[in-house]
């Protein structure tokens, strides 16, 4: 059986939110949770939300479509929209599932959206047959590529474009934004509770609904996050 995808449409346009959303009303297992008229609407949604897909202008005021396809976790997958031919070298070096240029008829975003399944059902695929459990990164820090078990992070601190990852005995600094680190590491042992805090769950000596405590240090849990730390953390 196949599964509903999330999806949300990005465009600055209101006519064109319009078409692509009436496009997608006709095609089963589609739900399309938000449409954003800027891309900042869209990133501040996607951070809190679960979305797969995104319908996604580039040519938009403040962030660009290119610079917010950077910005989200690597497991969302994209469609560029667009009315400008020229940006499709730039979509596809983002790996973006397909790139569709306005006006865009029925019959090529279904194309598009039979890509996502294929795509999706390849990574799925690939997924199932690595058996071997991964429990370390490498990040880049002082110059040098570090080895970072992930048993020994005790929390990750944003600081815009770059964050400090807490351990035991040091503190490393990597220049990294939250969002993608927050990509590779596991979902089980990790939980974003701020913008600017993921912690290890482990670790967690207290909690309430405002704060955690972790190593003797109180964390904020913000009000976006709130709902899913509390329903994760009530789970134990």
């Amino acid at each position: 059986m196949t599964k509903t995808i999330s999806c949300i449409v990005v465009d600055d346009e209101a006519i064109a939110r319009d078409i692509i959303t009436t496009h997608l009303l006709k095609i089963d297992n589609i739900e399309i949770v938000a449409q954003c008229k800027n891309a900042i609407e869209a990133f501040s949604y996607a951070s809190t939300h679960k979305v797969d897909l995104v319908f996604l202008d580039i040519n938009m005021p403040e962030l660009s479509g290119i610079a917010f396809a950077k910005s989200i976790h690597k497991d969302i997958k994209v469609i560029f929209t667009t009315a400008y031919r020229d940006y499709a070298v730039d979509g596809f070096d983002l790996q973006a599932v397909d790139y569709l240029l306005k006006p865009i008829a029925f019959e090529r975003l279904l194309k598009a959206v039979n890509r996502y399944f294929e795509v999706t059902s390849q990574l799925d695929n690939t997924k199932k047959e690595s058996n071997a459990p991964v429990d370390f990164i490498f990040v880049r820090s002082d110059r040098k590529m570090v080895k970072v078990d992930f048993d020994a992070i005790i929390y990750i601190e944003s600081y815009s474009d770059y964050i400090k990852i807490h351990l035991k005995n040091k503190i490393l600094v990597t220049r990294e934004t939250i969002t993608a680190i927050e990509a590779k590491i596991p979902k089980k042992q990790f939980l974003r509770i701020h913008r600017s805090y993921i912690i290890c769950i482990s670790k967690i000596e207290a909690f309430t609904n405002e704060y955690v405590t972790i190593n003797g240090i109180v964390l904020s849990v913000s009000r976006s996050y709130k709902k899913e730390v509390l329903k994760e953390l009530e789970k134990f």
